[in-house]
Protein backbone atom coordinates (compact mmCIF):
# COMPACT_ATOMS: atom_id res chain seq x y z
CA UNK A 1 0.00 0.00 0.00
CA UNK A 2 2.52 2.37 1.01
CA UNK A 3 4.77 1.61 -2.32
CA UNK A 4 1.71 2.37 -3.97
CA UNK A 5 1.73 5.98 -2.89
CA UNK A 6 5.07 6.58 -3.76
CA UNK A 7 6.62 5.60 -0.40
CA UNK A 8 9.88 3.99 -0.24
CA UNK A 9 10.23 1.32 2.66
CA UNK A 10 12.70 -0.90 2.66
CA UNK A 11 11.30 -5.27 3.03
CA UNK A 12 12.99 -5.81 6.12
CA UNK A 13 11.25 -2.70 7.97
CA UNK A 14 8.38 -3.40 6.89
CA UNK A 15 8.78 -7.24 8.18
CA UNK A 16 10.32 -5.83 11.55
CA UNK A 17 7.35 -3.46 12.06
CA UNK A 18 4.58 -6.32 11.13
CA UNK A 19 7.00 -8.93 13.77
CA UNK A 20 6.43 -6.53 16.68
CA UNK A 21 2.68 -6.49 16.14
CA UNK A 22 2.68 -10.04 16.25
CA UNK A 23 4.98 -10.43 19.23
CA UNK A 24 6.38 -8.07 21.28
CA UNK A 25 9.98 -7.74 22.07
CA UNK A 26 12.08 -8.90 24.61
CA UNK A 27 11.87 -5.08 26.19
CA UNK A 28 7.70 -4.92 26.01
CA UNK A 29 7.72 -8.58 27.86
CA UNK A 30 10.19 -7.16 30.33
CA UNK A 31 8.27 -3.98 30.73
CA UNK A 32 4.99 -5.88 31.67
CA UNK A 33 6.97 -7.71 34.37
CA UNK A 34 8.19 -4.79 35.75
CA UNK A 35 5.11 -3.02 36.09
CA UNK A 36 3.70 -5.51 38.11
CA UNK A 37 6.44 -5.36 40.76
CA UNK A 38 6.40 -1.75 41.00
CA UNK A 39 2.64 -1.66 41.44
CA UNK A 40 3.09 -4.43 44.56
CA UNK A 41 5.76 -2.05 46.07
CA UNK A 42 3.91 0.61 45.17
CA UNK A 43 0.47 -1.20 47.09
CA UNK A 44 2.20 -2.69 49.99
CA UNK A 45 3.88 0.76 50.91
CA UNK A 46 0.39 2.51 51.07
CA UNK A 47 0.87 4.13 47.37
CA UNK A 48 3.68 6.89 49.27
CA UNK A 49 6.40 5.58 47.55
CA UNK A 50 8.10 7.66 44.23
CA UNK A 51 10.17 6.32 41.68
CA UNK A 52 13.22 6.61 43.85
CA UNK A 53 12.14 4.21 46.68
CA UNK A 54 10.45 1.83 44.36
CA UNK A 55 13.74 1.71 42.58
CA UNK A 56 15.70 1.05 45.77
CA UNK A 57 12.99 -1.15 47.00
CA UNK A 58 13.17 -3.51 43.39
CA UNK A 59 17.10 -3.42 43.62
CA UNK A 60 17.47 -4.85 47.21
CA UNK A 61 14.59 -7.28 46.05
CA UNK A 62 17.18 -8.83 43.29
CA UNK A 63 15.71 -6.67 40.14
CA UNK A 64 18.17 -4.90 38.79
CA UNK A 65 16.68 -2.33 37.08
CA UNK A 66 17.41 1.35 36.02
CA UNK A 67 16.31 4.44 38.24
CA UNK A 68 14.96 6.10 34.62
CA UNK A 69 13.41 2.86 33.53
CA UNK A 70 11.12 3.04 36.57
CA UNK A 71 10.18 6.32 36.28
CA UNK A 72 9.21 5.93 32.78
CA UNK A 73 6.64 2.55 33.47
CA UNK A 74 5.43 4.81 36.77
CA UNK A 75 4.06 7.25 34.47
CA UNK A 76 3.10 5.55 31.61
CA UNK A 77 0.64 3.05 34.34
CA UNK A 78 -0.02 6.20 36.04
CA UNK A 79 1.14 6.38 39.44
CA UNK A 80 3.15 9.07 41.24
CA UNK A 81 4.45 8.97 45.28
CA UNK A 82 3.24 11.49 48.36
CA UNK A 83 4.66 14.74 47.81
CA UNK A 84 5.54 16.44 50.86
CA UNK A 85 3.04 20.06 51.35
CA UNK A 86 4.32 23.36 52.68
CA UNK A 87 5.47 23.30 55.67
CA UNK A 88 2.85 24.24 58.45
CA UNK A 89 3.58 26.26 61.21
CA UNK A 90 2.08 25.50 64.94
CA UNK A 91 3.87 26.91 67.31
CA UNK A 92 2.94 30.94 66.93
CA UNK A 93 4.17 32.71 70.19
CA UNK A 94 2.27 35.54 71.99
CA UNK A 95 4.49 38.23 73.21
CA UNK A 96 2.47 40.19 74.92
CA UNK A 97 0.93 36.70 77.07
CA UNK A 98 2.08 36.57 80.30
CA UNK A 99 3.77 32.96 80.47
CA UNK A 100 4.41 30.29 83.26
CA UNK A 101 7.63 29.64 84.83
CA UNK A 102 9.54 26.59 83.34
CA UNK A 103 8.64 24.16 86.34
CA UNK A 104 10.51 21.03 84.66
CA UNK A 105 13.64 22.36 83.47
CA UNK A 106 14.09 19.24 80.86
CA UNK A 107 13.22 16.79 83.89
CA UNK A 108 10.59 14.71 82.17
CA UNK A 109 10.87 12.10 84.78
CA UNK A 110 7.34 11.52 86.96
CA UNK A 111 7.68 9.53 90.21
CA UNK A 112 3.93 7.89 89.34
CA UNK A 113 1.41 8.85 87.33
CA UNK A 114 -0.96 12.36 87.65
CA UNK A 115 2.28 14.13 88.24
CA UNK A 116 3.53 14.88 85.33
CA UNK A 117 1.08 15.64 82.08
CA UNK A 118 2.95 17.36 79.25
CA UNK A 119 1.17 19.11 76.02
CA UNK A 120 1.85 19.57 72.31
CA UNK A 121 0.55 19.40 69.25
CA UNK A 122 0.83 18.95 65.41
CA UNK A 123 -0.63 18.64 62.23
CA UNK A 124 -1.77 16.19 59.52
CA UNK A 125 -2.53 16.57 55.39
CA UNK A 126 -5.88 14.71 55.14
CA UNK A 127 -7.70 15.12 52.11
CA UNK A 128 -9.73 18.28 53.78
CA UNK A 129 -6.81 19.88 54.52
CA UNK A 130 -4.67 20.06 57.04
CA UNK A 131 -6.02 19.14 60.88
CA UNK A 132 -4.60 20.14 63.76
CA UNK A 133 -4.10 17.26 66.41
CA UNK A 134 -2.82 18.05 70.05
CA UNK A 135 -1.80 15.36 72.70
CA UNK A 136 -0.95 15.10 76.19
CA UNK A 137 1.08 12.70 77.61
CA UNK A 138 1.65 11.37 81.02
CA UNK A 139 5.62 11.24 81.54
CA UNK A 140 5.51 8.70 84.25
CA UNK A 141 4.04 5.93 81.41
CA UNK A 142 3.92 8.29 78.56
CA UNK A 143 0.29 7.27 78.01
CA UNK A 144 -1.73 9.68 75.72
CA UNK A 145 -3.99 10.44 78.20
CA UNK A 146 -6.02 13.36 76.53
CA UNK A 147 -6.40 14.65 72.90
CA UNK A 148 -8.20 16.03 70.10
CA UNK A 149 -8.37 17.42 66.57
CA UNK A 150 -9.60 20.36 64.73
CA UNK A 151 -9.56 22.01 61.45
CA UNK A 152 -8.40 25.40 63.31
CA UNK A 153 -5.10 25.80 66.24
CA UNK A 154 -7.73 27.94 68.18
CA UNK A 155 -7.13 27.60 72.12
CA UNK A 156 -10.20 25.50 72.25
CA UNK A 157 -7.95 22.30 70.51
CA UNK A 158 -5.77 22.37 73.76
CA UNK A 159 -8.65 22.67 76.10
CA UNK A 160 -10.48 19.55 75.07
CA UNK A 161 -7.79 17.93 74.75
CA UNK A 162 -6.89 19.01 78.57
CA UNK A 163 -10.60 18.14 79.44
CA UNK A 164 -10.55 14.92 77.75
CA UNK A 165 -7.60 13.79 80.28
CA UNK A 166 -9.13 14.23 83.15
CA UNK A 167 -12.66 13.05 81.74
CA UNK A 168 -10.75 9.81 81.19
CA UNK A 169 -8.77 9.73 84.51
CA UNK A 170 -11.39 10.29 86.66
CA UNK A 171 -13.64 7.30 84.62
CA UNK A 172 -10.66 5.27 85.26
CA UNK A 173 -10.59 6.34 89.30
CA UNK A 174 -7.73 7.66 89.38
CA UNK A 175 -7.99 11.72 89.10
CA UNK A 176 -5.09 13.80 89.66
CA UNK A 177 -4.74 15.41 93.18
CA UNK A 178 -5.47 18.69 93.39
CA UNK A 179 -2.02 20.52 94.08
CA UNK A 180 0.30 17.52 92.38
CA UNK A 181 -0.39 17.64 88.66
CA UNK A 182 2.33 19.78 86.47
CA UNK A 183 1.10 20.60 82.84
CA UNK A 184 3.92 21.97 80.71
CA UNK A 185 3.75 22.28 77.28
CA UNK A 186 5.90 25.11 74.90
CA UNK A 187 5.51 28.82 74.54
CA UNK A 188 3.02 28.80 71.82
CA UNK A 189 0.42 31.19 71.90
CA UNK A 190 -2.22 28.63 72.82
CA UNK A 191 -0.55 27.31 75.68
CA UNK A 192 -0.02 30.80 77.21
CA UNK A 193 -3.40 32.19 76.63
CA UNK A 194 -5.61 33.22 79.48
CA UNK A 195 -8.54 31.03 78.85
CA UNK A 196 -5.56 27.95 79.60
CA UNK A 197 -4.45 29.27 82.43
CA UNK A 198 -7.95 29.96 83.91
CA UNK A 199 -8.97 26.46 82.93
CA UNK A 200 -5.67 24.85 85.18
CA UNK A 201 -6.26 27.71 87.82
CA UNK A 202 -9.51 26.08 88.37
CA UNK A 203 -8.39 22.44 88.33
CA UNK A 204 -5.77 23.19 90.69
CA UNK A 205 -2.84 22.03 87.97
CA UNK A 206 0.17 23.63 87.82
CA UNK A 207 0.92 25.11 84.52
CA UNK A 208 5.15 25.19 83.11
CA UNK A 209 6.18 26.73 80.05
CA UNK A 210 9.71 26.26 78.31
CA UNK A 211 10.43 27.66 75.00
CA UNK A 212 8.77 27.98 71.87
CA UNK A 213 8.80 24.74 69.72
CA UNK A 214 10.05 22.80 72.57
CA UNK A 215 7.71 20.53 74.55
CA UNK A 216 9.87 17.03 74.39
CA UNK A 217 7.62 16.27 75.81
CA UNK A 218 5.31 14.91 72.84
CA UNK A 219 8.47 14.72 69.90
CA UNK A 220 8.23 11.36 70.14
CA UNK A 221 4.86 10.64 69.57
CA UNK A 222 4.18 13.23 67.21
CA UNK A 223 6.65 11.13 64.62
CA UNK A 224 4.73 7.82 65.29
CA UNK A 225 1.10 9.61 64.50
CA UNK A 226 2.68 10.09 61.33
CA UNK A 227 3.48 6.39 60.80
CA UNK A 228 1.54 3.57 60.12
CA UNK A 229 1.76 1.53 63.55
CA UNK A 230 1.41 3.51 66.80
CA UNK A 231 2.67 0.93 69.73
CA UNK A 232 -0.41 0.72 72.35
CA UNK A 233 1.22 2.57 75.47
CA UNK A 234 0.77 1.02 78.96
CA UNK A 235 -2.69 1.60 80.62
CA UNK A 236 -1.25 3.32 83.75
Amino acid sequence: MLTQHGCKIAPSTYYACRKRQLAPSPRSVRDEGLKEQIKEVYEANYRVYGARKVWRQLNRQGQKVARCTVERLMREIGIAGAVRGKKVITTMPDPAAARAPDLLDREFVAPAPNRTWVADFTHVAAWAGVVYVAFIVDTFSRRIVGWSASLSKQTQLVLDALDMGLWQRDRDGRPPIPGELVHHSDAGSQYTSFRLAEHLDSARIAASIGSVGDAYDCQSFRTGSRKDRVAPAEAV
